[in-house]
């Protein structure tokens, strides 16, 4: 039985925020893969691209996210680009709901476009090359749900719906 309910899209569509209200509201346990990296490596997500690069971080984001998919009774957040790798998407999918949450790019830059936490994020242009490159594989996630122009409450409350027609 999938038992948790996995958020996954680019960066600023709101995974974190609504995953915290959807945690709350359901009574299940909040993981940001993000926040458990940063405590993982002991540096910031950026720090981590500049010292150790992106192959670095993206084993390390394969490892986390395999620990909390063998977990029950959470939300979890995923990073933007973590179900670009298949082991860690087809063990989501396996133990749980995939949502993967989506905004159009002026959306995402004026929620996150002045964060330096985020190190692939870069000007529009580099930022909408990115999004192109991983346009197929968001289309192959389940469960789209749109963000822009909805409160978080909103995306919330639509995911709840379909996590209780599952």
């Amino acid at each position: 039985m999938k038992t948790n309910i996995v958020l996954a899209g680019f960066m600023g569509t709101g995974k974190t925020t609504v995953g915290e209200r959807l945690a709350t509201q359901l009574g299940l346990r909040f993981v940001d893969t993000d926040h458990e990296i940063v405590r993982a490596a002991g540096c910031s997500i950026a720090d981590l691209f500049a010292q150790q690069g992106e192959a670095a971080f993206r084993s390390l984001e394969a490892e986390i996210c395999q620990r909390f998919a063998r977990r029950a009774g959470q939300v979890v957040a995923t990073g933007g680009g973590a179900l670009l790798n298949t082991n860690t998407k087809q063990a989501f999918m396996a133990t749980g709901l995939v949502v993967c949450l989506l905004a159009d790019i002026d959306t995402i830059l004026a929620r996150v476009g002045h964060d330096p936490d985020r190190p692939l994020f870069g000007d529009r242009d580099k930022l909408t090359a990115l999004m192109a490159a991983r346009r197929a594989h968001y289309a192959s996630l389940s469960n789209p749900v749109e963000t822009a122009g909805r409160s978080p409450q909103e995306v919330t409350e639509e995911i709840i719906r379909i996590w209780q027609q599952r």
